[in-house]
């Protein structure tokens, strides 16, 4: 198997991407900007290579026999472009798990052109990606629809300093307003969000949601889905606790060092008066973006995509094939 790099090896999500990869039979190159940490987790067999975002040379000595790499380093407003720019000049994908709508879009408007048949993947990951791919699999033979909803089920929400940082990056950017997908565009406003209920697929039930909890979904489902209006809600205990002054990362319970969060990722499309739904259940929404984004980077390296260039999950893959794929980590029901 190949050498896949991943940038931010040392980070939460990265640790998770690096055991993926190691269980699959390919051999992660540790990369990051702290050396220390690099070296900390060098195991026998495990290279680190640190290199700064800021030093294409260091980012391309990084690179060098690298059959793909992936990205688990935030905020993606600083990392995504440098290392994307990398990728393309070693001529090998590009993955990241980036969660942050504005780099995201970035990626999108930046590199669509430049990309050529280099394949790159943002957001790759639970936020961004595992929506892409659920929507795409209910659109099934529909070429358009209406609306597309998707409502996140989490029954908590410890967030980790990657995160606060990258929501903290975002709100900047965006200037404390808040952003949606509507009329076909991303849309900036100032509208308070409000709270409604949501009936998720059993056990989890009936539960409050913040409506228009913008996700990273909202760039990839509208990036090659013609759909006008995509929205996302998220249970407001999982929101409460996100924005709670003294949150607390997440806190392994398992041999795989999974919290014990759980998940319901529940997805409505309608097109007139039809509809169609599909669910996902899991654990661990850091967790699971391991399998996600590196499952993206063996169906690449192993000629399973469906397009080239700066394409979304569901855009690259075959989505039903995908999410089947995940079963060992992921439950689907669709029609719930």
């Amino acid at each position: 198997m190949g050498r896949v790099a991943v940038y931010g090896a040392y980070g939460h999500t990265g640790r998770f991407v690096v055991a993926e990869l190691r269980e699959r039979g390919y051999v992660p190159l540790l990369l990051g900007r702290d050396r220390e940490k690099l070296l900390a987790m060098a195991e026998p067999g495990l290279e680190a290579r640190p290199a700064s975002v800021d030093d294409p040379v260091a980012l391309d000595r990084a690179l060098a026999g690298a059959a793909a790499v992936i990205n688990c380093a935030g905020p993606f407003a600083t990392t995504a472009a440098p290392l994307i720019e990398a990728a393309l000049r070693a001529g090998i994908p590009y993955v990241d798990v980036a969660a942050e709508i504005e780099a995201n879009a970035d990626t999108f408007a930046q590199f669509a052109e430049r990309a050529g048949d280099t394949v790159v993947v943002p957001a790759m990951a639970f936020f961004g990606g595992l929506g892409d791919l659920l929507v795409t699999a209910a659109m099934g033979d529909w070429t358009a629809a209406d609306e597309v909803r998707i409502a996140y089920g989490l029954s908590s929400w410890h967030p980790t300093a990657g995160t606060l940082a990258a929501g903290a990056v975002s709100r900047e950017r965006r200037a404390d307003r808040r952003v949606r997908y509507s009329g076909g565009r991303l849309r900036y406003h100032d509208d308070a969000l409000p709270t409604l209920a949501w009936e998720f697929p059993a056990p989890l039930g009936r539960q409050d949601v913040i409506a228009e909890f913008s996700m990273a979904d909202i760039v990839t489902v509208p990036s090659h889905l013609a759909v006008p209006e995509v929205r996302t809600y998220m249970t407001t205990t999982a929101a409460a606790d996100l924005a709670a002054p003294d949150a607390a990362a997440p806190a392994p319970v398992d041999e795989r060092g999974r919290s014990a969060q759980t998940f319901v990722v529940d997805v409505v499309v309608r097109s007139g008066d039809a509809e169609r739904r599909i669910s996902a259940a899991g654990r661990d929404i850091y967790a699971i973006s391991a399998p996600l984004a590196v499952e993206a980077v063996e169906r690449v390296l192993t000629g399973r995509t469906r397009a080239v260039g700066v394409v979304s999950a569901g855009a690259a893959f075959d989505a039903p094939e995908f999410l089947r794929a995940l079963a060992p980590h992921l439950s689907v029901q669709a029609g719930a």
